[in-house]
């Protein structure tokens, strides 16, 4: 068994000590502001079973450092005009997560979204599904 000397519990608490955290109340008027991006980090198979919040762009969190760096062979253009970013996951550890690897990278403008889209959905509901893939 590996030897962790640090829990990923207390990764996502300093985290979260450590990053701009907003409400999905905050989330929800900020979303629509011009240069503002909201980023869905979850897992595809989540926005399928679930859905997403309307206009978010998916990025799945593995490759969130390589799309949003413009000097990476996977920048994604989406990211062009874009001056701040919100982030969200499930619950909120991810994109905690996710904003202090943005903050080491200099991204200043980067903030969650607390309790991610498990605390969206009870408090402001609006969802968007995915289309159907044919296989």
């Amino acid at each position: 068994m590996l030897k962790i000397k640090k829990s990923v519990h207390t990764l996502v608490e300093e985290a979260t000590a450590e990053v701009t955290t907003l409400t999905p109340a905050e989330v929800d008027v900020r979303r629509d502001e011009e240069g503002v991006l909201l980023v869905d980090l979850r897992d595809i198979r989540e926005l399928q079973r679930d859905g997403t919040i309307p206009g978010a762009l998916h990025v799945p969190r593995g490759m969130l450092e390589f799309w949003i760096d413009p000097e990476s062979s996977y920048y994604r253009k989406e990211f062009d005009t874009v001056e701040s970013v919100i982030l969200y996951c499930n619950k909120g550890a991810r994109s905690a997560l996710a904003v202090r690897s943005l903050q080491s990278m200099g991204i200043e403008s980067a903030a969650h979204m607390a309790g991610g889209f498990e605390r969206w959905l009870s408090e402001i509901g609006r969802v968007e599904t995915l289309p159907k893939r044919h296989k």
